[in-house]
């Protein structure tokens, strides 16, 4: 693997951690889903970073950058756009909603009504929209950063199954140490960290990147080994509803990524023992009385994991 590719990951590791402390994992889980082509969604308490991530991210690859806050009132149209009377000439025409952006920012997406979290869909799983019959491509890369609070119900609607199908991964960033919230607060002493950051890789070479992980290799035995995980989940008696095709091939190139910002150009077993929490959780449907055993989705992945015949 060329090494200049390798510095470019590097480069953005170094400039991410300058606005979030201690989050190696996560960022690094973050730079998969985008190299990946995947749109992230996570979920945790308010005021730990989800939206600095963000905007670092998109600071660091000279990307274009929206961000919606999604609320109740919120229509299809505030995200897409809508067609425009000219008065002049008499027709109308499209003025392009946030959606048409390289990082999409949804904050809080389970306040908007489903209505509106489905307009999202299309743009998520083909990187385009249908707006009265017209096409309209977006700009790649094109990632959806949608965030949700997990503790907080009133007043929120439920992301469906075929819109949680659709993320890539589920990242959770955790509460800081103090050491490395002590690090957060001198950090931002004088000015926000984000003030100074500056790109360190431009689009097409984030472009470059994502064609380039399409080749890393996935041996037959390790692919099986994936498919075995997935069909333990639409076999276990605790979920109403296992990982769907989607789900396996999003695993795939989660892990094809994964190898590729590690600097190999072929998956290992280990590959999908780091990502298989994260690509599969938030598919899975506990069955009815699972939910209310205390039992959880990422325990049930974890027990399938290590059931499950590892390939020499």
């Amino acid at each position: 693997m060329d090494d200049k590719y390798l510095e470019i990951i590097e480069r953005l590791r170094k400039n991410i951690n300058v606005v979030i402390k201690g989050k190696g994992k996560p960022v690094d889980h973050l730079f998969v889903a985008l190299l990946a082509g995947g749109n992230v969604l996570m979920e945790d308490v308010p005021g730990v970073g989800k939206t600095t991530l963000a905007k670092g991210l998109a600071k660091s690859i000279q990307a274009d950058f929206k961000r919606v806050q999604f609320t109740p009132d919120l229509l299809p149209t505030d995200v897409i756009g809508s067609h425009i009377y000219n008065p002049r000439d008499g027709t109308f025409n499209f003025k392009q909603g946030p959606l048409f952006t390289n990082i999409l920012l949804a904050d809080e997406i389970n306040r908007a009504s489903p209505r509106t979290q489905s307009s999202l869909l299309e743009a998520m799983s083909e990187c385009q929209v249908t707006v009265e019959g017209h096409l309209y491509k977006l700009i790649s890369p094109f990632i959806v950063i949608a965030t949700q609070n997990p503790v907080e119900f009133h007043g929120t609607y439920p992301l469906p199954e075929a819109q949680l199908d659709r993320f890539a991964v589920k990242i959770k960033l955790g509460y800081p140490s103090i050491k490395e919230e002590l690090e957060v607060l001198y950090s931002q002493h004088t000015q926000h960290p984000l003030e100074t950051i500056e790109s360190v890789a431009s689009r097409e070479e984030i472009v470059k990147l994502q064609a380039m992980v399409r080749n890393v290799k996935v041996n037959e035995p390790v692919a099986k080994y994936m498919l075995d995980i997935v069909d333990a989940t639409r076999k276990d008696p605790r979920l109403k509803l296992g990982v769907s095709p989607r789900g396996s091939l999003m695993l795939y190139r989660i892990c094809q990524s994964l190898a590729f910002i590690n600097g190999r150009d072929y998956t290992l077993p280990d590959d999908i023992k780091e990502m298989a929490l994260e690509v599969l959780s938030h598919r899975l449907v506990l069955e009815t009385k699972v939910k209310y055993s205390g039992v959880t989705k990422e325990e049930i992945v974890q027990d399938i994991l290590e059931n499950t015949k590892v390939p020499v």
